[in-house]
């Protein structure tokens, strides 16, 4: 996932260790980030960037409460631009 992409993404709870999911940013709740689930804790998931040298994810603000994650991101589009 790159910034300035669009994705569709699935609100659900059935969620596995490896999916990619959007969630709200645990020190800044007016920001969405992508990250992906590595596993699961008692207070919630841990989730890591796939560029870990450049990646801010559970290793800086820790577990990610499930009711933080808006869903599983299931696909990239592009809208339509019209000129």
């Amino acid at each position: 996932m790159r910034n300035g992409e669009w994705w569709l993404v699935r609100r659900t709870k059935r969620l596995r260790p490896g999916d990619p999911v959007v969630l709200v940013h645990p020190q800044r709740p007016d920001a969405l980030i992508a990250k992906r689930l590595d596993h699961r804790e008692a207070d919630g998931w841990w989730v890591l960037g796939d560029n870990l040298q450049a990646s801010e994810d559970s290793r800086h603000f820790g577990v990610v409460p499930e009711s933080s994650i808006v869903g599983r991101a299931i696909g990239r589009y592009h809208p339509l631009v019209r000129r």
